[in-house]
């Protein structure tokens, strides 16, 4: 139940106006207040007191409302009544679906024979969770993982992989996949994730050696058959270590790994769209579309779709890439992860694919985030002083869980250190707002105490241990003759959860989701200390009527913790 929903829509209907529902500082003065009588006063003529204690009855008499009193210049609060919540409480994690749609979903953006790094970080937990989120809801999703796999790093991969062994028979003019066993020529991940670096590296210094891997690029692209035979060899080695991330992190497998190289495919019928149109013009040698409007009020360079050296840019594979997904899903929206530095290069693509029909741009959303810095607020760096891969960051955290276990005297096993880890690191991120940068520091996020993910996944350790020792529960489990302030207050918050992820998903804001979890477990914890459930001297009806309470939570918090990507452990 979406309880907000619930009693705002109530109201409104008894009212016959829309008012705005507000959560008191301190619930004793009520479980929610309006300020109906404030905002319908100037209308009515009237004082908004004296139009409170006019509304107060029809409130009142509301069959859920336990009591509605007056307060300051006329707001009135409302309490609700005990078995109004009791009963509520138990389907509060069952969601009323919304209208559903189909999102392409397109975050990860991976590269191929390039090591996962801290830029990866946010798309690929923040979209997971949507994702996540979003098929709770009942949307259809395609996740994809927009691969950087057709452009030049490629031809400095291959011209490495040459100078290293000049011998292979991929560099023949004669090359014939048929007369080879691909088996005899191996490149390991080790192997593989030094190739690009050393490439690049000695592009910037080696003129000759980066107009070979340039030369390279377009064989490649123009299907070179030793090229594409070595090029598929070193994708599939680059396509395990990216699952080998996606595991780590526990995010649901993407539906279609598809990118740069697919989107290529279908240049040729984006170029007659755009040519049909009469968009496409030639300047300095490259063709272009013009996306500047005149209500623009910020710098709006020109769509480029072939460079100068009539190569295919970015910007047409990403265009090429909208026209596959209209034509394969035909999706309602299509969903963008990146970071923010990519807000131009998406508002020129939206426009060029609105002009030709594909999407109107309310329905191309790029939904961009900040940066992770490290403690000091400088870009985040490993204790070498070198740029942060993914696997290194994630290995950082689970030496800090390591190092604060072992300080506390306790000893955990390697999944258990793991999923604790996986909880620091994605907790520490989804509690933040997405297009906000924030600081990254393994030592804190992983503190058992605070607003960091081990408090999550105690909190649900702890009170799926008190279950599990007691038992079964019988659903219908009658409402004990008083319920007390702390056992009001987290049935309350679990009965916002609806609210919270419908409110996720309409503002794409899983830090929305992030924080709704921790203020939950803050309840569950006074909760627990201050109402003892399996003590000896609880009586049977309070015990029982705490368990059906301690259930509900744990129902709530454990499919909020399922949402995020985060795995709860047996023990802490």
């Amino acid at each position: 139940m979406n309880l907000y929903k619930y009693v705002s829509d109530a109201i409104n209907e008894k009212l016959g106006t829309a008012v705005n529902l507000e959560t008191p500082r301190n619930r004793e003065f009520g479980d929610f207040s309006t300020n109906a009588a404030m905002v319908m006063a100037k209308g009515a003529g009237k004082n908004p007191r004296s139009l409170a204690a006019e509304l107060l009855p029809q409130i009142a008499d509301l069959d859920f409302v336990a009591d509605a009193s007056i307060a300051g210049p006329g707001f009135i609060n409302i309490k609700l009544k005990d078995d109004f919540i009791w009963h509520a409480a138990k389907d509060a994690t069952k969601i009323t679906q919304p209208t559903q749609l189909a999102i392409d979903m397109d975050y990860g953006s991976y590269n191929v024979a390039k090591s996962l790094h801290i830029g990866h970080l946010r798309t690929s937990i923040v979209g997971d969770t949507l994702n996540r989120v979003a098929r709770f809801l009942g949307h259809r999703t395609v996740s994809y993982n927009h691969i950087g796999d057709w452009g030049r790093p490629m031809g400095l991969v291959i011209a490495h992989i040459e100078s290293l062994h000049p011998d292979w028979p991929f560099f023949e003019p004669d090359f014939d996949a048929e007369k080879i066993n691909q088996a005899d020529y191996q490149i390991t991940a080790a192997e593989l994730d030094t190739y690009y670096p050393t490439a690049s590296a000695r592009g910037k210094e080696d003129p000759e050696f980066l107009d070979h891997a340039r030369k390279i690029t377009a064989d490649l692209q123009n299907g070179h058959p030793g090229y594409t035979a070595l090029y598929n060899l070193f994708l599939a080695v680059s396509l395990d270590m990216m699952d080998g991330i996606i595991n780590k992190l526990n995010m649901m497998p993407f539906d279609k790994t598809l990118g740069e190289r697919n989107a290529s495919m279908h240049l040729d019928v984006v170029e007659k769209m755009l040519r049909d149109r009469n968009l496409l013009t030639l300047s300095d040698g490259a063709e272009i579309v013009t996306v500047r409007r005149d209500t623009d009020s910020e710098p709006m360079p020109p769509f480029m779709f072939y460079n100068s050296r009539g190569a295919d840019t970015y910007e047409a594979t990403d265009l090429a890439a909208i026209w596959y997904r209209k034509t394969n899903d035909n999706p309602d929206k299509i969903w963008y992860l990146t970071d923010a530095r990519q807000q131009l290069h998406f508002k020129q693509v939206f426009r060029v694919a609105e002009m030709l029909d594909l999407f109107p741009t309310e329905n191309l959303e790029h939904l961009y985030f900040g940066t992770i810095n490290g403690p000091g607020g400088q870009p985040f760096k490993t204790r070498d002083g070198n740029a942060a891969g993914l696997l290194d960051i994630i290995e950082m955290v689970e030496d800090a869980v390591r190092t604060r276990t072992a300080d506390a005297g306790k000893e955990l096993d390697d999944d258990t250190v793991k999923s604790i880890a996986l909880a620091a690191l994605k907790f520490t991120d989804l509690m933040h707002d997405v297009k906000s940068d924030y600081i990254f520091d393994p030592a804190a996020v992983t503190s058992f105490e605070g607003r960091t993910g081990p408090y999550i996944l105690y909190t649900a350790v702890r009170l799926g241990n008190v279950l599990r020792r007691a038992g079964d529960i019988a659903p219908t489990t009658p409402m004990p003759a008083t319920l007390g302030t702390d056992e009001r207050n987290l049935m309350i918050e679990i009965l916002d959860f609806e609210r919270t992820i419908h409110n996720t998903f309409e503002t794409r804001s899983p830090d929305i989701l992030a924080n709704y979890t921790y203020d939950l477990c803050q309840l569950i914890n006074t909760f627990y200390h201050n109402c003892p459930i399996l003590r000896d001297d609880v009586p049977a009806d309070v015990r029982a009527g705490r368990l059906y309470i301690a259930h509900a939570a744990y129902a709530a918090l454990a499919r909020a913790i399922d949402l995020m990507g985060l795995r709860i452990p047996k023990e802490m």
